[in-house]
């Protein structure tokens, strides 16, 4: 019996003795927005939309003035988890291996789990596929999503649910919080952590109709700052996905209601960056990517009625690591990683019905590709990379530089940025770590995570969601850089797309001197498709193929690292598969 299971017998047991319900610990929902800048909701000012439900959690709760994230996905949902800057825990990209979380990093999830939550994940994980980086290894029981940072297509699209393939439902907001809903209903009984990292309103900007309807002939009269930059079919399509996030979470809203669970729940909405194009936020600077204000402010609304008050403005800056440490003591939940948190709890701000007073502090930003262009944020200022220092309460539109009026809190904030600058530059240098294989039943290798030889490429600049092509030639290939957590024999499984001439090819994967193979003997040459349903340029996403299984037998893995092979050295065609991904699952 583990942990949770003990947890549960024991509540059961106290309420046939009269334990209230008010004496347990609270639930916790968390919704995190993809790509959603500051701006795209209706609370804080943008009249071109309407979000009422995301809205009502800020009426009916506390709404954080200055909220920071990171300028991109992967690296936010590292510090979210951990409490700690992403640069310390190994996460310094967003694919092929660099948006993986150490695994000697501790989540605030395995906290709440080891405490007697029910814990489950229902979206776009983005810190690492294979396990030990697989979020059922990070603290949650139950996971339905995708891995990777991008999705080639978001109706009925291939996810995965515990490690294993499944195919969505409907549009996948609505399938991610249909299934969150059941498990909150299943677990009604018991206190459960439930996070939901929506994918929307990332590319590709695809959206129901009913949805898309209100915005497709609109001209939205609040525009960006530049409004010549602003591309007017990727801000109707964002609009139209926000309020289609809005909808669903007034869905787990009202289902709580029906559970009589809101009182006992605290709510968490917020958003991983800054919008994905150029619309209206605020007029402030930047966009994903820029560790400007608009690239790395985020709405951050917490409600737990009763306690915590409504209405309540949170005007000390905070960020993404602070969440973990504020729920865990939210819920009295001990999480005290080994490795010393950034993150500061706001518990006592939180359930303190007095104002609080402010305490200056650092928060630190860098973009991805430039990891040592560090931009600093105290409680009043910003100073970018380039020495420049902006008022942000007088002027979060960085128009005006005031480094020459203050040169002592230039000096100190140079400083600052020098040290973290040295504290993570051991992590943002190292060498590229190898996919992980053996540490679980079956392990998925994308073609994300390969690399192409020979004339093979991928199906689209970004390598998330992308498939192998191209391939015309026996010296053609593509490779896996592996560690084999434990030796012995190994089913590949490798997920392909060939027209009729193609058939006859036989696949090899290798590991030094140990192979297995298998030969194509059925025509699969399906369509691409996805682009077609999109609302605006999908730019760099691949479109997406239904690709068929094959089996290339056995292959013994010998523990430690190696390169996995996968080639053909005898070809049928002037032409080899397309692939996906290969599977290994090991054999007992």
């Amino acid at each position: 019996m583990n942990a949770r299971q003990i947890f549960t017998t024991l509540f059961v047991l106290l309420t046939l003795v009269g334990i209230s319900r008010a004496e347990r610990r609270p639930n916790v929902v968390i919704f995190l927005a993809d790509d959603q800048g500051w701006g795209d909701l209706s609370y804080n000012g943008n009249a071109n939309l309407a979000t009422p439900n995301i809205d009502e959690i800020a009426k009916q709760g506390a709404s954080f003035d200055y909220f920071y994230v990171c300028s991109l996905c992967a690296p936010t949902r590292a510090e979210f988890l951990t409490g700690r800057f992403h640069a310390r825990g190994g996460v310094r990209g967003v694919s092929t291996g660099q948006e993986r979380l150490n695994v000697d990093e501790q989540t605030f999830a395995e906290a709440f789990r080891d405490a007697g939550y029910a814990t489950a994940a229902f979206g776009k994980w983005h810190n690492g596929m294979q396990f030990p980086y697989h979020p059922n290894a990070r603290g949650f029981d139950e996971f339905v999503g995708f891995c990777s940072g991008h999705w080639g297509n978001y109706f009925d699209p291939l996810l995965e649910h515990n490690n294993q393939l499944i195919r969505g439902e409907g549009f996948i907001i609505d399938d991610l919080t249909d299934r969150a809903m059941a498990f909150i209903e299943q677990h009604k009984d018991e206190p459960f952590l439930c996070y939901l990292p929506y994918n929307t309103p990332h590319s590709p900007m695809q959206v129901p109709d009913k949805f898309y309807d209100k915005f497709k002939d609109a001209d939205p009269k609040m525009r960006n700052r530049d409004p010549e930059k602003e591309d007017l079919d990727m801000t109707r399509s964002a609009l139209a996905m926000v309020e289609n996030i809005d909808w669903n979470v007034g869905r787990v809203l009202k289902k709580l209601d029906e559970l009589q669970l809101t009182d006992d729940t605290i709510v968490v909405y917020f958003s991983d960056n800054g919008p994905n194009s150029w619309r209206w936020n605020g007029d402030m600077k930047g966009r994903k990517g820029s560790t400007d204000e608009g690239g790395v402010r985020s709405p951050l609304f917490i409600r737990w009625p009763q306690r915590i008050s409504a209405g309540m403005q949170v005007e000390q800056i905070g960020g993404a690591i602070d969440l973990g440490p504020t729920l865990a003591e939210l819920c009295d939940v001990k999480f005290q990683p080994k490795k010393p948190l950034d993150g500061r709890s706001f518990a006592p701000t939180l359930l303190s019905q007095d104002k609080q007073p402010l305490y200056d502090r650092y928060l630190f930003s860098i973009p991805i590709n430039k990891w040592q262009n560090v931009s600093v944020r105290s409680q009043r200022f910003r100073l970018d990379a380039a020495g420049h220092l902006y008022d942000i309460a007088k002027d979060a539109g960085q128009r005006k530089d005031v480094a020459a009026q203050h040169p002592k809190e230039v000096a100190a904030m140079k400083k600052a940025a020098d040290q973290f600058r040295e504290e993570i530059r051991e992590q943002m240098e190292a060498e590229d770590r190898p996919f992980t294989v053996g540490y679980a039943h079956s392990t998925q290798l994308p073609a994300r995570d390969g690399k192409p030889h020979g004339n093979i490429r991928r199906s689209a600049p970004a390598p998330n969601c992308s498939y192998f092509t191209g391939w015309k030639s026996a010296d053609d290939k593509m490779t896996w850089d592996v560690e084999v957590g434990q030796a012995g024999k190994y089913e590949p499984i490798v997920y392909y797309a060939a027209p009729k001439s193609v058939v006859g090819t036989t696949l090899e994967l290798s590991i030094g001197d140990k192979n297995a193979s298998g030969k194509i003997v059925a025509e699969h040459d399906p369509p691409s498709y996805g682009p077609e349903l999109d609302r605006a340029s999908r730019g760099s996403e691949s479109p997406v193929k239904d690709f068929a299984p094959l089996t290339l037998g056995v292959i013994e893995l010998p523990q430690g690292t190696g390169q996995l092979t996968l080639a053909a050295p005898e070809m049928t065609s002037a032409e080899g598969p397309e692939i996906r991904m290969l599977i290994l699952r090991c054999i007992p």
